[in-house]
């Protein structure tokens, strides 16, 4: 039966649409309207429960009127039918539909419906520009992630429980007091609109100030995780009394919005129960005089206390849930910030995937600039043959790594073009570009996962065989039997930690090699691929990564000129622009940028054959 329940929602369904709403009214509906089934259901249990649990305090009130008009010897004989259905109600029917509601909230809409948000959120966000990334902190996007789904389901669920119970008990209250009396209720009818008037002007408040309180609180989650994430910085500078302080303003910045949000809720709270007090004196004040004028009976009596105390309850209740709600609301406004933003790198409809038979690769007339940024890249053109090897060269901020970005279609062009052997890049798939495209970067990052699970990511289907090939042939052969965790893990099954931080940043560097000897894709980009590595080591792989770059077309950038002097051409970029093109040779004979660059860093003494 719990399986049953719990494999109501399917958490992995497909999202209806591309983009979620960035309205919260429209992302409730947007995600209520696939999980439909469960919440009609728990609607009308709760209808069902609701009357169950009124039902029993008329059943009060019938007990006493019938203790006192029936004589003592025949009252079971007497009213036998009537007392038996009250059993079937409180011992059969009252846990059975409590239980339905406990199964549909905790096994099925709990887990549920929070999984497919977040599912479908993670899914969305992955597909998130590197700006959208570089733009906030990832524990504030990872906690915006988490808190919606909860905050959502939370507060869906309290607004159907609170439905019915708000309605059934102020309409069936009503009902049976207008029976006994109509004057009972004037106290009841003055209370609902002061508690109307109550909600109306301290709800408001309470979503504004959770909105603030749950956006100071995201603030405070991105410094920490920020600090964590960057620890070894932090150590090696010294800086910790520096970061409690950038922590320590988090804290106290989102104690104070806290503090600005609790002043809403203890002032309703106040107001709500002094209200709450009038109906009880008032209510039980007037049955009291009612009896007194024969107008009620003593079970009236009982039935109007007894109902008045139980909606004073649940009006404390009502209100937290109200209050619950609307913390819950803001929460998910709060997310919709980063959930809800536009991908700014798409696919276009039907787009193919991409082919690549050659490997030509060529840029027409690019122009590029960050976001409120100035122009990165100007107006250039660059043709790269089928399996030519290019060194792309400049000072720092001449748009070398800029340029592979675009090549890995990271961000969008403003103008020009990017094509692989014809084909625009901007009109093939993101993921079957970049399957097309191998990368060794200066600054190796890895998944917090086994050695063999980030070796895979190259080629996800590797058998061990081809595994150990990519790594002897990247010589980490020597140090990965050798690694282990704290778990006790070892060698391919070790974990390296967030990012890698178990590692050197030479080992990290021969993984990340590994990895895409193992990708072997026809165009091959390495950014700065030997800097972490000492001179014994690269000089060990140089042959390695010679047998990886044949047959493919290679974009090397390197500071260190010596590792890229001997690749067929060299291109030359300051400011966005391609300044000075050539072999080795050609440049230095032409005295350029290039020759007063090769000069600086060998000071005269390193000679080319």
């Amino acid at each position: 039966m719990y399986r049953r329940f719990e494999q109501w929602i399917d958490i992995f369904r497909e999202a209806p649409t591309e983009t979620p709403p960035n309205k919260v009214l429209a992302f409730y509906i947007y995600y209520l309207k696939q999980v439909w089934p469960s919440f009609a259901t728990l609607l009308v249990v709760g209808l069902i429960g609701a009357l169950i649990e009124v039902a029993l305090f008329r059943y009060l009130s019938r007990i006493i009127d019938m203790a006192q008009g029936t004589p003592n010897v025949h009252f079971f004989s007497d009213n036998a039918l009537e007392l038996t259905w009250m059993v079937v109600v409180a011992l059969v029917l009252r846990p059975i539909f409590i239980g339905l509601h406990d199964l549909l909230v905790h096994q099925a809409i709990s887990p549920g419906m929070t999984s497919l948000i977040r599912w479908q959120n993670h899914n969305y966000v992955l597909k998130q520009s590197m700006n959208f990334f570089h733009s906030d902190f990832a524990g504030r996007i990872a906690q915006r992630i988490m808190q919606t789904g909860n905050s959502l389901r939370d507060s869906a669920v309290a607004a159907v429980d609170a439905l019915w119970h708000v309605l059934i008990y102020a309409i069936s209250a009503l009902v049976l007091f207008a029976e006994a009396d109509w004057r009972l209720m004037i106290p009841l009818i003055l209370w609902i609109i002061a508690y109307v008037i109550s909600l109306y002007y301290f709800v408001p408040r309470v979503k504004e100030r959770s909105v603030v309180s749950s956006d100071a609180r995201s603030k405070l989650m991105g410094r920490i995780v920020d600090g964590y994430s960057n620890i070894a910085t932090l150590k090696l500078f010294a800086h910790t009394s520096m970061e409690q302080q950038y922590a320590r303003d988090a804290i106290s910045e989102q104690t104070e919005k806290t503090q600005l949000a609790s002043r809403v809720i203890t002032a309703m709270d106040f107001a709500i129960t002094t209200i709450n007090g009038l109906l009880i004196v008032g209510t039980t004040g007037l049955a009291l005089w009612l009896w007194t004028q024969s107008l009620i009976s003593v079970g009236a009596i009982a039935l109007a206390t007894g109902l008045v105390i139980r909606i004073v309850n649940m009006s404390g209740w009502i209100m937290w849930v109200v209050n619950g709600i609307f913390e819950n609301i803001g929460m998910v406004q709060d997310g919709l910030q980063t959930i809800a933003q536009p991908v700014s790198v798409t696919d276009k409809k039907g787009a193919p995937r991409l082919k690549v038979d050659r490997g030509n690769v060529r840029f027409e007339d690019v122009h590029f600039h960050y976001p409120k940024g100035d122009s990165i890249i100007e107006g250039l053109t660059l043709d790269i043959r089928p399996g030519e090897k290019i060194g792309l060269i400049g000072p720092s901020g001449a748009g070398k790594s800029t340029l592979v970005n675009l090549l890995l279609r990271l961000y969008d062009l403003p103008s020009g073009r990017i094509l692989i052997d014809g084909q625009d890049i901007a009109d093939v798939t993101q993921e079957s570009l970049r399957e097309q495209i191998g990368l060794i970067t200066q600054d190796t990052s890895l998944l917090h996962r086994s050695i063999l699970d980030n070796l895979r990511y190259g080629k996800p289907n590797a058998t061990e065989e081809q595994v150990w090939e990519a790594v002897r042939k990247a010589r980490a052969d020597d140090f990965l039997p050798l690694l282990s965790d704290s778990e006790g893990r070892r060698g391919f099954d070790a974990h390296v930690g967030e990012r890698g931080v178990k590692l050197s940043g030479g080992q990290r560097q021969r993984i990340s090699i590994a990895r895409v000897l193992l990708k072997n894709a026809p165009i091959l980009i390495m950014d700065e691929a030997t800097s972490a590595l000492d001179s014994e080591v690269e000089a060990a792989i140089q042959e390695s990564l010679e047998t990886l770059m044949k047959g493919k077309t290679v974009i090397a950038i390197a500071h260190r000129l010596s590792t890229i002097a001997k690749m067929d051409r060299l291109v030359v970029l300051q400011k966005g622009k391609v300044v000075e093109i050539g072999s080795h040779t050609e440049l230095l004979a032409q005295q350029g940028l290039y020759a007063r660059l090769w000069h600086h860093q060998t000071g005269g003494f390193v000679g080319m054959d």
